[in-house]
């Protein structure tokens, strides 16, 4: 569905991301982590369209996209929910679900509120769809922000450590809602630096550190990675 050929992203002289390439088939969940810096969200930037790639090529279904606008890009399927959701405050749950329904390419208002409906259903908003953005909790506003994302209709979404800002009670709310999207067969990556938010809702790891991923597999095979643990844990005395 997704593949990701050799990319690289300067900013002035820094190095976000170096030679980076990976697929995602129909159906997976990939997880791509690593420590702060280490160029996740650059990664996912420049497959939303959000930034370009200086060198290398991103394609979706077999077509390149990596030269095309973000809203393009939304409508060929390619969604994103971000860390720091953005809702408009002084519009109803409804609303905001609604217009994202609309700027993925509902034909219809009536279509797009039918999609409203079956969305804030699947998040778990249905009581909260006529408050206001504004009025809700941290974790709420995690469900809208995926709501809006899963509006628009996408084959692949991209997750952008949700769990960001939440405390640990309220961490499995949010991660209740991605595996409910796992079962119903939809494909995204999920960015997240918290291994142990990462390890339960996702088929395959890609690991990154300073721009370079280095290392990729299964999630028994990557946290066994001494690349790995030496990222996070720092070198094993004796290595």
């Amino acid at each position: 569905m997704l593949k990701v050929e050799g990319v690289f992203k300067f900013f002035g002289k820094l190095a976000a991301v170096t030679d980076v390439s990976f697929q995602v088939l129909e159906g997976e969940a990939v997880g791509i982590m690593g420590p702060n810096g280490a160029g996740k969200s650059t990664l996912l930037s420049l497959i939303s369209g959000e930034l370009r790639p200086d060198r290398g090529r991103v394609l979706f279904k077999g077509r390149p996209i990596h030269g095309l606008k973000v809203h393009e890009i939304c409508r060929m399927g390619i969604a994103r929910a971000s860390q720091i959701p953005q809702p408009f405050l002084s519009m109803s749950v409804r609303d905001n679900v609604a217009v994202a329904a609309i700027y993925g390419g509902r034909n219809s208002w009536q279509k797009a509120r039918e999609v409203t409906e079956e969305v804030l259903e699947i998040v778990g908003l249905t009581s909260k769809a006529d408050s206001f953005a504004g009025e809700l909790t941290e974790v709420e506003l995690k469900r809208l922000e995926l709501a809006r994302a899963l509006a628009t209709g996408p084959e692949l979404m991209l997750l952008d450590e949700i769990a960001a800002g939440l405390t640990e009670e309220e961490i499995p709310e949010v991660m209740g809602v991605l595996n409910a999207l796992r079962k119903r067969g939809l494909t995204y990556i999920l960015v997240e630096h918290v291994i142990d938010v990462l390890v339960n809702v996702v088929d395959r790891i890609i690991v990154m550190k300073e721009g370079q991923k280095i290392a990729e597999g299964d999630v028994k095979a990557v946290m066994d990675d001494e690349r790995v643990i030496e990222a996070y844990f720092g070198k094993r005395e004796g290595i």
